[in-house]
């Protein structure tokens, strides 16, 4: 069983031991926003509200890319429903070699050492050296761009 802390009506945070996230009103959900869909961290790509009659309920259309497979997902809720938000903590990397499509990186606080992969778009400016910023969301780390 989870425990709620409420800290405001719009933003309910939980914790689980696998991620930290907190919940998120779709209405307020705007493009590049990150959202937990099918149990997937997911950017926002797009957002359509459907206004039905009087006393109907706000519909939202929601588009989003996974962040960690690519896929695009689509769903429809009602705009007063939550989601889940992943918390993500951005951090910085040094690469220190590239093998294929992996970097070897050592992060500048912690001086740890792991292995990521590069994003297709960063692969012309993936080099040996140079700094990046990657994110730490649901436990995984996504390289997001040079420095």
């Amino acid at each position: 069983m989870h425990h709620l802390s409420k800290n405001n009506d719009d933003e309910v945070l939980t914790m689980t031991t696998d991620y930290e996230k907190k919940l998120v009103s779709v209405g307020t959900l705007k493009k590049g926003d990150t959202i937990i869909l099918d149990g997937a961290p997911c950017r926002v790509t797009d957002t359509a509200t459907s206004r039905p009659g009087k006393h109907g309920h706000a519909k939202v259309n929601l588009t989003a890319v996974g962040m960690l497979d690519g896929k695009k997902r689509q769903t429809v809720m009602p705009g007063h429903d939550r989601v889940e938000a992943p918390i993500v903590e951005k951090k910085n990397a040094q690469v220190l070699s590239i093998s294929g499509n992996t970097a070897n990186v050592m992060d500048t606080e912690t001086y740890e050492t792991f292995d990521m992969d590069i994003p297709e778009e960063l692969r012309a400016e993936v080099k040996d050296g140079v700094e990046i910023l990657y994110w730490v969301l649901m436990g995984a780390k996504v390289m997001k761009q040079v420095k």
